[in-house]
């Protein structure tokens, strides 16, 4: 799970940013893949990889948000993501930004940024030394466990 890194003058990287958490910045799904790996490509794979089911719709009666950003704007995740039972809330690419009319709207920090932070101060996660797979996403299910440790602990 190496492959050429875009931004590193070709050199072999592996991507963790397809994390999906809930609305408290708790991972619920990490996927590693190679660096120049399409954020498309993982999408349908990290919503498989949940380890948390969600509950059903009989039980909660709730709608199911699933909130992504441009990079995955494609019709095709989105069907992926009606068909396991969430409401997609996909920015479009080229779609300009809500304002409110003659306020100020106040910057919102995005909560899997925020994960992915918690994770690079973990500093095993940060570079990876490791060469097998398999180390390397222990290491990032042992970090994603230590971040709900402090989460539930800490508050």
């Amino acid at each position: 799970m190496t492959g050429p890194n875009p931004t590193d003058r070709g050199k072999l990287g592996t991507k963790r940013h397809h994390v999906l958490t809930d609305g408290q910045g708790i991972p619920l799904s990490v996927v590693v893949t190679a660096a120049n790996t399409h954020d498309m490509k993982a999408a349908i794979n990290t919503l498989d990889n949940i380890v948390v089911k969600r509950p059903s719709s009989k039980i909660c009666r709730k709608n199911h948000n699933l909130c992504l950003d441009k990079g995955y704007d494609f019709l095709e995740i989105e069907n992926e993501v009606i068909k396991k039972g969430y409401l997609p809330n996909i920015r479009h690419r080229g779609e300009q930004p809500i304002t409110k009319s003659g306020k100020h709207n106040t910057r919102r920090r995005w909560v899997v940024e925020r994960t992915n932070s918690w994770h690079n101060r973990l500093r095993k996660l940060l570079v990876r030394y490791e060469k097998k797979l398999e180390n390397y996403f222990a290491l990032v299910c042992l970090g994603c466990c230590i971040l709900i440790y402090r989460r539930i602990i800490l508050g």
